[in-house]
């Protein structure tokens, strides 16, 4: 199996082309400097990540800037703490001020020669627009759980996006799913007989951060701790 053998590379964008764990612990700030004894950066991502994937089980058809306040609030009350519906609120809009990887933006435009790149994420439509300004990329195709009706590591999304790819002539042989998270993409990826591409941005941390333990370690066909190093990879191929 080569790189050049794929037509389109489908993107999890929040912690692999977008860097929310750093987006997150900014976020939390005005909640997390209340506390008298402030978890570690690890331990506020997983239980971000516990609260987070439960409300996605129970709402799935809630867009991802409705649900990130009840999980502020899941938080303060597992850590003791007060916080203001407003205060919640305000941490659903955060996803704008999230940052992009140093080496996305060069890394998209770089890819963007060579295959098609379509977004499957589990991100709302609005907040979406302010990560793809970050990126700086025309994706080919987006697909967010909002119009899914549903949060990734649920089947519907890749079916979703594979009924949807064929519209712009692209067939499950061709795509090689490119992501961080193990649960909530190459676990379902591997499932669904999809080439799976790990960009390990957690490669020199411990755990799984703000994604959870998937049930069941995946295969994937690549692995590259960065977007600069599978660039640097399919350079080369054409050497």
């Amino acid at each position: 199996m080569n790189l050049s053998d794929f037509k389109a590379l489908t993107f999890d964008v929040y912690g692999t082309l977008i860097d929310w764990e750093s987006g997150m612990i900014e976020g939390l700030k005005p909640l997390t400097r209340r506390l008298q004894e402030v978890p570690s950066r690890d331990e506020i991502l997983q239980a971000h990540a516990r609260h987070e994937s439960v409300q996605q089980h129970y709402t799935p058809a809630k867009p991802y800037r409705d649900l990130l306040p009840i999980v502020y609030r899941r938080l303060a009350e597992e850590w003791g703490a007060s916080a203001s519906w407003d205060e919640c609120l305000e941490y659903g809009r955060s996803v704008k001020n999230w940052p992009a990887f140093a080496d996305s933006v060069e890394a998209l435009k770089y890819l963007k020669k060579h295959f098609k790149l379509v977004v499957l994420s589990n991100i709302d439509n609005d907040s979406f627009v302010h990560s793809n300004a970050k990126l700086q990329v025309d994706f080919d195709a987006i697909y967010t759980a909002e119009d899914v009706g549903s949060y990734k590591p649920a089947p519907r999304n890749f079916e979703y996006m594979l009924d949807k790819l064929k519209s712009i002539g692209v067939t499950r042989e061709q795509v090689l799913h490119t992501a961080e998270s193990m649960f909530h993409d190459h676990e379902p990826a591997n499932k669904f007989g999809l080439a799976s591409c790990h960009i390990y941005r957690r490669h020199a941390k411990k755990g799984f951060g703000a994604t959870m333990i998937p049930e069941k370690m995946p295969v994937v066909d690549f692995r590259f701790n960065s977007m600069a190093e599978l660039v640097t990879a399919h350079k080369k191929i054409f050497k």
